[in-house]
This record gives C-alpha cells, structure tokens and sequence, in this order.
C-alpha cells in the first residue's frame, strides 16, 4: 500500500543539498502552460496558458522541503538535453542562480543541470554556459508577462555559492515555517 505525499513537503530536498537537490519539475522545457503545484492538495494545476507566444526555455519546477522569500518553495531551472514530464522527480546539480524582481517581490530561480543527463551534467558553474543561454533567460523571464500588464526585472545572475546560500536559506525558513 502505498501513501501519496504532497511532492512541496512529502520528498526530501535531496542527500547531497544544496549542491545537488531534487527538483520537481511542474513546467516541461518548451511548454506554454504555466502549471503549479497547488499548495493545499499537492497536485498539478494549470494555473494559465501564456499570454503571450513565448515557451519555457528550460525545464521549471521546485525544490522540495524550502521556502522562497516569495513565499512558496523556490524555484528551479533545469537545463536538460530534452523536455521533462511535470511532476518528474529528477535530481539536479547547482550551478548558479537568477535573481529577480517579479511585480516587486523578490524571486530567485536556483539555475541547475540534470545529474543524470550526460548531454549537460559536465556543467559544474553557470559560468561554463554559453553567453546567449543568459540572454535567452533574461528575455523570456522579463517579457513573457508583458501582455498581463505585469513587469519582471531580472537583476542580476549569480554564482554556485550564491545559489548555495539561497537554498540553505530556503531550508532554514521551511524549517521555521513548517516543521514542529
């Protein structure tokens, strides 16, 4: 018999956090839909289809058992040879972070590689990617809300040892948050 877990607080941010954490991935590299985990019954909702013609350029999910400055699990980007199915538990390895500004809050996207992928696991910093994966990033997080009438600022892409301390962070405060 098995128990199903809620994917945010039932699986373990990962054996080796924070420099390879599992990720659950809620948006498949390449997909217009914008699907969450909904925070009361753990399922995969679709919270809406973009307005606009741009696709996730990256596998998108969350690390489990943390808790963003947003007030949700923070956020990851995978980058994988290819899409990933939402709600695929995969494990992923830390290589930097973008932080963001979305409609004034604070919003970091934890920038990862899938371990078990050998067309991108070689990766170890976010200074090894290419140049115009940056500005891909950049472009796709600061206009794909414009048709909303919404405004993301990307402020700034950050090292291994920022996102580190981020996730730590984020361990610390679902710790605060969630566990008695």
């Amino acid at each position: 018999m098995y128990t199903v877990q809620h994917p945010w607080h039932g699986v373990p941010t990962g054996e080796q956090a924070p420099r390879t954490v599992n990720a659950i991935i809620e948006i498949p590299q390449g997909s217009r839909c914008k699907y969450e985990i909904d925070k009361e019954s753990g399922l995969l909702k679709l919270d809406r289809v973009i307005f606009s013609s741009f696709y996730y350029p990256t596998n998108y999910g969350f690390i489990p058992r943390t808790y963003g400055d947003d007030k949700d699990p923070l956020d990851i980007l995978v980058i994988s040879s290819l899409p990933v199915q939402a709600l695929t538990l995969m494990h992923a390895k830390v290589v930097g972070v973008m932080q963001m500004i979305d409609s004034g809050d604070a919003d970091d996207k934890i920038i990862a590689v899938a371990a078990n992928d050998p067309g991108v696991n070689h990766y170890n910093n976010i200074e090894e990617l290419p140049k115009h994966f940056f500005d891909e990033l950049r472009h796709f997080f600061e206009e794909y809300k414009k048709l909303e009438n919404k405004t993301v600022v990307v402020e700034d892409f950050g090292d291994k040892a920022k996102a580190l301390h981020i996730i730590e962070e984020a361990v610390l405060s679902y710790t605060k948050n969630f566990v008695n």
